[in-house]
């Protein structure tokens, strides 16, 4: 059965590895230690740095495709592997659209999709300009490296965003800013796309962020019109199709007054789509897998009415109840809770994993996933 190497060791590549030996396949893990998260139950791991073009090669030597859980390997690294013949899924020309904000901006207002007015700040000039021209609404981006709320800022005057922009130019940051969207809600939307084209898109996701954080996803996304559920669908179909997308794309959204504005890209697995291991037919992580090898793409049928997925991030103190203990006591109360823990060490608002609970009735649903992650990242004292 074919190799299939994963460039990254974090929790993404951890979870393709349950799926890649499910399928029979040999799954590879490039990683930059030996107790990170996917080092931890690969069988097949080789330490290096993404960074490092030699370490890159020896990883994919013999893989029938190569991919990765995060967007960050240098695109001319890429590049080389394709011209040795490497199957790297998804390919430089789409990764740049995730890698890099502004290129992404300009790629979806050519493509027509629905993005907010934005613009280069190359000057702190440049950012007073911005903030005059969107009447204060400014939100400024770091263009590269940007996650979970870092690397974006909202300057509240004119003579912030003067200051702000200078200070991070002189750090050597680059930027972009676009106007602040006064959205209701956010939701993502997800499908896998196939080197041959087939594309599949998964039920739209409400998700909800606390300090830039995804801690809960729900899907379907509740009191979404069939009409707005398609659109969003459509718009991530074609998102996938003219960037050339293989593998799993998600397409983070705004939605406001009816309005929908894309508002990230991710050229992966994403957090959005966790749900998807304990509440649709084919999980995110196997369609991943299925599509980078170009293998027919499964079911997105959902297996139950709802399903919630709820984040499980360190608390400000770690418990003193040890985990194995918090984890039988959900098993306990919450039977039908899924729990997915990451191999990582504790750090306060860091991702520990999360738990998935599906359902007939969204209430109880969400209720028994929230009360089922307390026990995780409090213990049972609290």
């Amino acid at each position: 059965m074919p190799v299939v190497a994963v460039i990254g060791d974090g929790q993404l590549a951890r979870m393709m590895h349950t799926e890649a030996i499910e399928l029979g396949l040999a799954p590879r893990v490039l990683a930059g230690a030996k107790d990170s998260s996917a080092a931890q139950v690969f069988g097949d791991v080789r330490i290096g740095d993404y960074k490092d073009l030699a370490d890159l090669k020896s990883v994919v030597d013999g893989a029938a495709a190569a991919t990765f859980d995060h967007e960050h390997v240098p695109n001319e690294h890429l590049d080389a592997l394709i011209a040795q013949g490497v199957s790297v899924q998804p390919q430089p020309h789409a990764l740049i659209y995730a890698q890099d904000k502004l290129e992404q901006r300009r790629k979806m207002k050519e493509i027509g999709a629905p993005v907010p007015e934005f613009a280069p700040i190359e000057s702190a000039e440049d950012g007073g300009e911005f903030f005059d021209t969107v009447e204060g609404q400014m939100c400024l981006k770091a263009t590269r490296g940007g996650y979970d709320g870092h690397g974006v800022w909202f300057p509240k005057s004119r003579e912030e965003a003067v200051s702000l922009v200078g200070d991070l130019l002189d750090k050597d940051t680059p930027l972009y800013a676009e106007r602040k969207v006064d959205f209701d809600r956010e939701l993502s939307a997800m499908v896998a796309r196939t080197p041959s084209g087939e594309v599949r898109a998964w039920p739209v996701v409400e998700s909800r962020q606390r300090d830039g954080i995804c801690v809960e996803a729900i899907a379907p996304a509740p009191g979404m019109s069939e009409k707005d559920a398609e659109f969003c669908q459509e718009l991530a179909t074609k998102i996938a199709t003219e960037l050339d997308v293989t593998g799993v794309l998600a397409v983070e959204l705004f939605a406001s007054d009816g309005e929908i504005t894309v508002n990230e890209l991710a050229m992966r697995p994403h957090n959005t789509g966790h749900w998807t291991q304990n509440g649709c037919v084919t999980s995110q992580f196997e369609q991943h897998l299925r599509a980078v090898l170009d293998w027919p793409l499964g079911s997105v049928a959902t297996t139950a009415p709802y399903t919630v997925m709820v984040n499980t991030l360190g608390a400000d103190t770690e418990p003193e109840q040890p985990m194995e203990e918090r984890v039988t006591e959900v098993m306990r109360r919450y039977p039908d809770a899924k729990v997915h823990l990451y191999g990582k060490g504790y750090r306060p608002g860091r991702k520990m994993g999360h738990i998935n609970v599906a359902g007939d009735d969204l209430d109880t649903v969400l209720e028994r996933a929230k009360a089922a992650a307390n026990i995780i990242v409090h213990g049972t004292g609290n």
